[in-house]
């Protein structure tokens, strides 16, 4: 293997020359050079839109869907849905420590990878568990993280689960605190995901007593939690048809186009319902990878929206900590994250 690259080009395999979240094969034997760092993986959390689009492809058969993810895991030696392209991340123990590296943990450390399975070198050995309404597959496996690969810890106050879910979709709440400001409207697209309750929460902190959050959901189950104080209201809809979105959503919004909003569900064909209810000269963040960027920009400017689209950047400075805090700040936040992701409190 040739001199080891920090961003783990030496792993590519196929094309040669790109960057390992744009290769079709990555090199995931689990013997680690001198800059990396090996994980006996516990779990995968498999993107929503990655574990939906694999779900529906298998009609939900649970022998399927590992078939697909072994499949893809062998042809790729990643984890990278290659109708989504997206991955998701892990959690796992510390087991070897190139030489060349000083990390902030040691072998034996739970750690949860902030990088990709997009690009992360993975080797399944077994698939023990699905976890279907929460995207978790437990796996006996190996993966490798590169130089420039971030982690967390495991915060010992919370379950792995419970950290998983969150820090899964840590960069949402953590742009959504950088994005929103006093006095803003607000509208969230999927709010009744994880990544939609913990943006819809940073949301609320941000805007204050004269802004207003409004919380777009599918499922009629997830409007009893959005009503617990993590928005202003909360609208019913089918994010895939722009025009009933914008209708209803302005409608919640005493008629007026919104300053900004966040688009975090799990299916495609939602660009323009983020696009339409936003002003002129306001923002469109996309956090959601179903999102086509090409769908965006050609029906932002087919619809004479000048908006500043921002792509859902999975990273933003201390995301970590930042979603971290959020459930331990939100009580109310926490019971459903518990009920939801937890197999026991923690």
């Amino acid at each position: 293997m040739e001199k080891p690259c920090k961003f783990g080009t030496h792993r590519v395999i196929e094309p040669k020359g790109v960057m390992p979240q744009g290769a079709k094969k990555i090199d995931n034997s689990p013997e680690i050079q001198s800059n990396e760092i090996l994980i006996d993986v516990i779990s995968l959390n498999i993107d929503s839109a990655s574990f939906t689009q694999i779900k529906n492809e298998a009609q939900n058969d649970e022998e399927k869907i590992k078939a697909k993810i072994l499949q893809i895991v062998d042809e790729r030696g990643k984890m990278q849905n290659p109708v989504t392209g997206s991955g998701g991340m892990l959690i796992g123990t510390v087991a070897k420590i190139g030489k060349d590296l000083n990390p902030s943990v040691q072998v034996g450390d739970k750690i949860a990878t902030l990088v990709s399975l997009s690009l992360t070198p993975l080797k399944i050995r077994e698939i023990k568990a699905l976890h279907m309404g929460i995207d978790r597959v437990d796996v006996t496996a190996q993966a490798i993280l590169f130089e420039t690969g971030i982690y967390a810890k495991l915060p010992a106050d919370m379950t792995e689960e419970l950290a998983l879910a969150a820090l899964d979709v840590a960069g949402a709440p953590a742009q959504t605190a950088k994005l929103v400001k006093p006095g803003d409207s607000v509208l969230i697209i999927g709010a009744g995901g994880k990544s939609g309750l913990l943006c819809c929460y940073e949301a609320m902190k941000r805007v204050g007593p004269t802004g207003n959050v409004v919380a777009f959901y599918q499922d009629e189950r997830d409007k009893e939690n959005l009503l617990k104080g993590l928005c202003h209201k909360a609208v019913q809809g089918d994010a895939t048809k722009p025009l009933d979105v914008l209708q209803s959503t302005l409608g919640a919004n005493n008629g007026k186009e919104f300053d900004i909003s966040i688009n975090v569900v799990n299916v495609p064909n939602t660009e323009m319902s983020s696009i339409l209810p936003v002003r002129n000269g306001g923002v469109v963040y996309l956090f959601s990878m179903a999102t086509s960027f090409t769908k965006a920009a050609l029906g932002a400017e087919g619809a004479g929206k000048d908006v500043t689209m921002i792509v859902g950047n999975g990273y933003t400075k201390d995301h970590a900590e930042i979603t971290l805090a959020v459930l331990r700040e939100s009580k109310v936040l926490r019971d459903i994250f518990e009920k939801r992701y937890s197999s026991k409190p923690a």
